[in-house]
């Protein structure tokens, strides 16, 4: 079975689901009701994309494409696009935002490319006012502080390098420990979001997601955690049971281990 072959059988199936005699789940299924499906499904390949599970990438690349194909054929019912058009629209943007592929616009390197790949892009959407503009505000916060400095890069407004980001760092600290000293919760709300804002431009800086850096972290306190409390369950105790210094070593000794 070739690709397109494929691709038409699950346009067929998805119709039927949604039919007369489909699925009752399925015919109520409206594209506000699917949004935090297709939020599950995106996080969920991400997961598997970063343990290099193939066979899990796979299956989650099906559930998204399903999400796809389910938003579409919904608009197809209310006559508002099709997935002939879908697919039209992404094929044009491509060749569109490739003039260094498809024309004889020169872009040797990587930031090249993203850099005409930009080009175009604001040329497509003439009414945003500022190059901030499109960054939906319902990314992860992470996320959305680099993309949004990242644009503000891409147009002059940055710090000159990662060191002048870094001194920043501590005068945001300063201003952190001054809130706190003042015990407004308040201020001190507003120093830790610009301190954590200011870690997010330098990762950018070092070429890091901080999402993804976080992430990681996240994960490793997980492995250290779960060390922590199967050597306190060998002795019958939980974590609220063990005192700060017993914790303490435990978590040294996890740390030699994850």
């Amino acid at each position: 079975m070739t690709s397109g072959q494929a691709f038409e059988e699950l346009l067929s199936l998805m119709a039927r689901l949604r039919g007369e005699n489909g699925c009752p789940w399925d015919r109520a299924q409206t594209q506000q009701s699917l949004r935090p499906h297709v939020i599950e499904e995106a996080y969920e390949l991400v997961e598997a994309i970063s343990q290099g599970r193939p066979d899990s990438v796979r299956e989650e690349l099906g559930d998204l494409l399903l999400e796809v194909v389910f938003l579409t054929q919904i608009a197809t019912e209310e006559g508002a696009f099709s997935m002939p058009e879908v697919i039209g629209e992404i094929q044009d943007k491509l060749v569109r935002r490739h003039p260094h592929v498809f024309s004889d616009v020169p872009a040797a390197t990587r930031d090249e490319a993203l850099a005409r790949w930009e080009d175009v892009k604001s040329q497509e959407k003439p009414g945003r006012k500022s190059v901030l503009d499109g960054v939906p505000r319902s990314f992860p916060a992470l996320t959305r502080a680099q993309k949004l400095t990242s644009r503000a890069a891409q147009n002059g407004f940055d710090w000159r390098s990662s060191a002048d980001v870094r001194a920043k760092l501590d005068e945001e600290l300063e201003e952190l420990d001054g809130a706190i000293a003042t015990g407004d919760g308040v201020s001190v709300e507003e120093e830790l979001g610009d301190l954590l804002f200011v870690i997010v431009n330098l990762a950018r800086h070092l070429g890091v997601e901080a999402e993804v850096a976080l992430t990681g972290s996240s994960d490793k306190f997980v492995s250290r955690l779960r060390l922590v409390e199967n050597e306190l369950r060998g002795s019958g105790r939980s974590l609220r049971e063990a005192t700060l210094e017993e914790l303490d070593e435990l978590w040294e000794q996890a740390k030699r281990k994850v």
